[in-house]
């Protein structure tokens, strides 16, 4: 890791000097972190998953072997093993509500719970919060039938088997800031679990800084067209804000900044980080707010307005999901767990740690980002304010990119709060994150025109 001393050397660089700058450095213990995911701890996880019968949300919650109130309380279960290893810094519950009869996918009043695991940050005066999801539930065709063998390995035990290892394995370190791990109930009858959490963080103020959500990311195999794609994961991000404002609607227009949502950040930065800790694994930016017409568990929390994206398999194998279990023309359908790429899977886990532990260990964002205006000119006079929560950085960087470019392609150290490039905001998008000595950077901010 790069010491203070370093960093500060490299700070101080001119800009020119700067533009060529490498990625951010690795951190050795994401690194060992991502290292310590396992593909068959996660193969486990979805065989015992499965083992329940059924997880429909509507499914029995008193049998101690099926049904959707086993599977939590074996969740539940694995989590406090994870408490008991971190010293119980973890705090585990199953956070429980009451949904009515909605005349749609719930036809009786049903008690839910998000089975949650939370590890609070060792700052006291950082209050962001990050969270990672997987959904419990599953379905067969019908997607009221509760009593049918809906087996649910990849949709969605891949994801809750995502977020329970990452749990393990995060739950050993410190991090400044809160984690909450969560497996939630009802995504297959209209995204109930989510919902309830992303106005429940809403309610209470948290300040979700991103929401990574896990659904249908074992299978590295697709079908119709019949392709494999073991080495690419999707993440799926939206462009303009599901909570925009009319006059930020203004704004993007006059910027067309319909790509530099908050969310298309988190997106880049999972790209930018999975693809440095998880070796030959492409992460694929998908400018969509979900697969074409559809929806999940990170839509609520887009809709309460925090940055989510969701992660999914790349091809995916209709056959396997949402089916009656059947065999018809010499073709097994279902959606069962010998159909998992369990390597894939861990592989796609990393990229959710190396994004999670990257964020949680940087800085908070520099705030009131702005770019000056005043003047007419060529160069690009960029001002913000330090973070509003949690430790001081050591410096920032600002990012740049051409406006055709998806990705961020140079970045600038500077350790002040303002910067002059020799480069037009005619020309460029530019974005500022606040870093730490030993080089994890925030989510960058889009300035904002002042004067």
């Amino acid at each position: 890791m790069k010491s203070f001393a370093l960093l500060s050397a490299v700070l101080a660089l001119p800009f020119a000097a700067a533009a060529q700058l490498a990625p951010p450095p690795a951190d050795a213990d994401i690194q060992k972190m991502v290292g310590e995911l396992s593909a068959d701890r996660l193969k486990d996880d979805i065989y015992k998953l499965v083992s329940f019968g059924t997880r429909h949300t509507l499914s029995d919650t008193k049998d101690k072997k099926r049904g959707i109130g086993a599977a939590r309380r074996w969740v539940e279960d694995e989590f406090r093993k994870y408490a008991k290893a971190s010293g119980g810094r973890l705090k585990v519950e199953q956070d429980t509500f009451t949904v009515k009869p909605d005349g749609r996918r719930v036809d009786v009043k049903t008690v839910m719970a998000n089975v949650m695991a939370t590890l609070p940050g060792t700052d006291p005066n950082d209050n962001r919060v990050f969270i990672v999801s997987g959904h419990l539930d599953s379905r067969v065709t019908d997607v009221m039938n509760r009593t049918a063998d809906a087996p649910g390995a990849n949709d969605d035990g891949s994801g809750v088997a995502t977020v329970m290892e990452l749990a393990r394995v995060m739950s050993t370190r410190k991090f400044p800031c809160t984690i909450v791990f969560v497996a939630v109930q009802g995504e297959e009858q209209s995204l109930i679990g989510s919902g309830y959490l992303a106005k429940k963080a809403k309610q209470l103020n948290w300040n979700v800084v991103g929401m990574l959500n896990n659904d249908i990311v074992g299978n590295s195999h697709g079908h119709d067209p019949d392709l494999s794609d073991a080495g690419r994961v999707r993440v799926f991000s939206e462009g303009v804000p599901a909570n925009e404002t009319p006059e930020q609607a203004q704004l993007r227009r006059q910027l067309s900044s319909e790509n530099d949502s908050p969310s298309r950040q988190l997106a880049r930065y999972a790209k930018q980080a999975g693809e440095q800790y998880v070796s030959g694994h492409q992460v694929e930016l998908e400018y969509r707010p979900d697969r074409f017409l559809r929806g999940g568990d990170h839509t609520p929390f887009n809709q309460q307005g925090y940055a989510a994206i969701r992660f999914s398999e790349m091809n995916e194998d209709f056959t396997h999901q949402h089916q009656d279990l059947r065999t018809e023309a010499g073709r097994q359908y279902g959606d069962l767990p010998e159909f998992v790429d369990y390597e894939y899977l861990r592989k796609n886990t990393g990229v959710n740690l190396a994004t999670l532990a990257g964020l949680a260990l940087a800085p908070a964002a520099p705030q009131n980002v702005g770019v000056l205006t005043a003047g007419l000119t060529n160069r690009t006079q960029l001002k913000w304010e330090a973070p509003a929560t949690g430790r001081q950085p050591a410096g920032y960087v600002v990012l740049m990119r051409e406006t055709s470019s998806p990705v961020w392609q140079q970045r600038f150290p500077a350790q002040g709060l303002t910067a002059d490039l020799p480069h037009s905001k005619d020309n460029y998008i530019f974005g500022v994150a606040a870093v730490d000595a030993q080089g994890h950077e925030s989510l960058p901010v889009i300035p904002k025109p002042v004067r």
